[in-house]
This record gives C-alpha cells, structure tokens and sequence, in this order.
C-alpha cells in the first residue's frame, strides 16, 4: 500500500498513536506500540512468520519512508502505512519523536506456562522472572535471552507488561522473537516446570554453587526474582541456587545483568554456544 500522508494529528486514522506517553499508562487493549527501526524490522519478521504478534498500522516521519522501504516490504500489502511531517508527528506522539517510526501491534494470544512449555524441544533452555517491575530490566532479560539461546522467558502475572513500549526498546525487539508468557503466580510456573523435568536453578547471592559449576541437564531453567529482595526464601527452599562472584561492597547485582551472565554460563554448558 502506497504511504498516506497526515496533515492533522487529529487525524481519526491514526488515533491510537495519539499521546503516546498517556497511553503507555493507560493501556491499549491487547496493542502494543513499536518504536524505532530495528524494533519495526523484528515486528515485521514476526508478522511474517506467521508468530504471536500481527501488525495493525505504521507511522512514519515522511523523510524516513524511502531508507525504510526493505523493511516495509515484509509487512503484507493491507497493512497501512501513514506519514507525517516531523511538526505533525511530534503533535500526535506528544513529544518529539527523533527516531520517526511507530507502529501498532497486537498479539495474537497469550499462552500458560503449561501450553508453552509443551512446545518446547527436549532439550531446552528456559528463563523464568519473578516480580520483575522495571521496564528496563524485563526489556533486558529478554535480549539476554536471545542472546544467548533461551526457548522461552516465563513471566509471573506481578512482572510489568514486556510489550510495555520502554521494554519492548530496550529488548530491541527479542519480546517479538522469544516466546513467552506472563501468566499465573510464583508456585504456579515452579510446579509446571518441575512436573516437566526442568532442572530449575535460582539466582542468590547466597547460592550454594557458583554459577560456572552448575551441572548441564538437557532441561534448565534459570529463575530471577525481584530487583530489590530477591527470590523469597520458600523458593529457594525448593530448588537449587547459584551465585555470582563479585568482589567485596556490594550484595548483588542488577537482576538484567545477572540473568545475563548467568546464561551465558549454562548455554556454554548446554552447548548452545
């Protein structure tokens, strides 16, 4: 479809782009906003695939039309394309949008732990978050998990929205190519795991094996709990934990930055690097 140009940003078409910071905290119903080009380039990989994630409408900053043409060509020809000037698209957006590119996603459905994990290849790598709130760190744990070879992230319902627009950029789009659900509690995703074989590894300070001296099993899962308390003790009553060496002063590490070291780790152990 040929780009349609908005002159008002009151513009009814694209009314779901308009105050997108409002937005973010308010909710969209299901949809999503992807923001920036590379983020664009693995939505547009996700449509085409055939994945959870469908594009519904795309605006542009009209001079950034013709750099993005490769990636507008993966989108199916019915998908809206609009543009504006960079006054009118700073008017809808609500602040100035240097990057000039938008679109509207919406997922497809949201899967439990238990249809997820049935999914999964006999030989798997699972990351598992827990009360994770900032936007920052869910967005991060998901680039390290595909970064590294993850299969699938599993959220508890207490972590923040990962299509949340802040996560879904700092991911650079790995929430759109990682499977994942953010479903049930705590115990919930725990017993499913565990009814299916998982060799379940929490990340403490106190672990009592130093992260490079986990053990392979062909079905790992590694669980992060809060930004701030950690994973609760009746968690780490029940599984195995696993430290980080650091030197002395501090007591932890970034829940993001230690998820990443750590899987980096046991991909090396599994193979998959």
């Amino acid at each position: 479809m040929a780009p349609v140009s908005i002159e008002d940003a009151d513009d009814p078409r694209i009314a779901e782009f308009r105050s997108i910071r409002e937005r973010d905290l308010t909710g969209r119903e299901g949809r999503f906003i992807a923001e920036g080009t590379v983020v664009l380039r693995m939505l547009a990989a996700a449509h085409g695939s055939g994945g959870d994630f469908l594009t519904e409408k795309i605006l542009l900053l009209e001079n950034r039309v013709a750099g993005l043409s490769e990636i507008l060509e993966g989108f199916p020809a019915d998908i809206p394309v609009y543009v504006a000037s960079a006054a009118v698209l700073d008017q809808i957006a609500g602040f100035h949008l240097h990057r000039g590119v938008l679109a509207l996603g919406r997922r497809r459905q949201e899967r439990g732990a238990s249809e997820l994990i049935a999914r999964l290849p006999e030989k798997a790598l699972v990351v598992a978050a827990f009360g994770i709130s900032n936007h920052d760190n869910i967005g991060s744990i998901f680039r390290n998990a595909a970064a590294f070879g993850a299969d699938a992230v599993l959220l508890d319902e207490s972590c923040c929205d990962p299509l949340y627009r802040k996560a879904l950029r700092v991911s650079v789009g790995s929430v759109l190519s990682v499977p994942y659900t953010r479903h049930g509690t705590m115990s919930d995703i725990l017993a499913v795991l565990m009814a299916n074989g998982f060799a379940v590894w929490g990340l403490s300070p106190t672990g009592f094996v130093e992260i490079r001296e986990v053990p392979a099993s062909d079905r790992m899962v590694l669980i992060t709990g809060t930004e701030g308390e950690g994973l609760p003790a009746e968690v780490l009553t029940r599984i195995r934990s696993a430290r980080i060496a650091q030197a002395p002063g501090l007591d932890s590490l970034n829940a993001a930055t230690a998820t990443g070291i750590a899987l980096y780790e046991i991909a090396m152990a599994q193979g998959r690097l």
